[in-house]
């Protein structure tokens, strides 16, 4: 039996499955890492959060990047990976997806916004830092580049932020909360596509096999915690988990 079919027993014979990825499963739909060569952080020195709330001109600075990065973003697709998840969620399998993403492509391939954890927010929208409320980024954009205007609350005028936890920014308690509750209740975690180098956030698969679920790890290179999981497949997400779980 070779490791999917493997994967494919332990997936079938699991009641509360959790998904932990990481951006390895959003490069397979042409988003790049953002620690790789020519990812952001390669050409871009981060913006910190307090450096952000404290300067007009690290504000501005941040909205140009947004903007001039967003294409390949916005134009990706969910890939197959994706897609099998959404199945097992569908099937009511998969209790949660905890996601270091930040692209909201789990929405968009059909797992439901209450079952996506976002554990560094969303990329997708903006949010008032004061008052919480939801900001499109179209007409933010049009103010942006027409006119140069950033952007403030409409309810409250606040300061308005893409909805992503930047660095220095403290990580979201609720979203924690609920992928710890998740991850605790779990019989099988599957990591896909992610270093598990970034905590707390990487602290879950362990926590997860400590309390006796099984632990996959799907990722293209080796992680520091290949060796605590119960079956490790080093290849593509998309082929692995459509096969496994028996979608195209």
């Amino acid at each position: 039996m070779d490791d999917i079919e493997r994967l494919r027993e332990m997936i079938g014979s699991a009641q509360r499955i959790v998904a932990f990825t990481g951006a390895g499963i959003s490069t397979e739909s042409g988003i790049p890492d953002f620690r790789s060569p020519g990812g952001i952080w390669s050409r871009y020195k981060p913006i910190y959060f307090d450096d952000f709330m404290a300067s007009e001109e690290m504000r501005r600075e941040s909205w140009r990047r947004k903007f001039a990065t967003d294409e390949v973003m916005l134009a990706a697709e969910p890939n197959a990976g994706h897609r099998a998840l959404a199945k097992l969620v569908e099937q009511g399998r998969m209790t949660a997806v905890i996601t270091q993403n930040i692209d909201g492509l789990h929405q968009r391939s059909g797992v439901p916004d209450a079952k996506v954890i976002e554990l560094h927010g969303n990329a997708t929208y903006a949010s008032c830092l004061d008052c919480g409320h939801r900001h499109e980024l179209e007409p933010i954009k049009k103010a942006f580049l027409g006119h140069g205007k950033l952007p403030l609350c409409e309810k409250c005028d606040g300061i308005v932020k893409t909805a992503t936890i930047s660095f220095g920014q403290a990580m979201p308690e609720i979203a924690m909360a609920r992928a710890q509750d998740a991850t605790l209740a779990c019989d099988l975690f599957i990591v896909l596509g992610s270093s598990l180098v970034v905590y707390p956030a990487a602290g879950f698969p362990r926590l997860a096999k400590r309390m006796g679920a099984c632990l996959v790890i799907v990722n293209r290179d080796p992680t520091d915690q290949d060796q605590d999981a119960d079956m490790v497949i080093h290849g593509e997400i998309g082929a692995t988990m459509s096969r496994a779980v028996g979608v195209n």
